[in-house]
């Protein structure tokens, strides 16, 4: 992940960074697992990366995009409209495994946007938001966190 503007030495930026790891290798293990055809594996991963996200998304969404909504509106919104297509997709296997012969291949194809999402974030919002965000701005992401913790979750091997 991108470390070359220095936004990662603020808390929030950092933990979010760190999330967005946890994700990338969770992502990892879900294709090894589509690979193997092991769809209740999938099922778990999904969970994992739903409970990492759930934090995540909550400090991204109430604390870091609405300080950045002024200057890039339609940005905001459409990062926003993909944290409801990944969240639709990994919610059909809150409940365990999904039947639905289609499921595996709509997760594969969430974890591609979600890793594309986050890249937008990694290489665009947290520059953004380092350069945009003023200290009082930057205090109310941090409320956020505080709020909302971090369900962060190392992957099993």
């Amino acid at each position: 992940m991108c470390e070359y503007c220095g936004c990662q030495s603020l808390t929030a930026i950092d933990d979010l960074t760190r999330e967005h790891d946890a994700v990338v290798d969770l992502i990892g293990h879900a294709r090894d697992a589509h690979r193997a055809g092991d769809t209740d594996r999938m099922a778990e991963l999904a969970r994992r990366i739903g409970a990492v996200l759930e934090p995540h998304t909550q400090v991204e969404e109430h604390g870091l995009f609405p300080a950045l909504t002024d200057e890039f509106p339609e940005r905001m919104a459409a990062l926003e409209a993909e944290h409801r297509r990944v969240e639709t997709v990994l919610e059909e296997a809150a409940a365990g495994t999904p039947r639905d012969a289609a499921w595996p291949g709509r997760l594969v194809r969430a974890l591609d946007l979600l890793r594309e999402h986050i890249l937008k974030e990694q290489d665009g919002v947290f520059p953004a938001a380092l350069a945009a965000l003023s200290t009082e701005q930057w205090e109310a992401v941090e409320t956020v966190r505080a709020r909302v913790g971090t369900r962060m979750r190392q992957p099993a091997g």
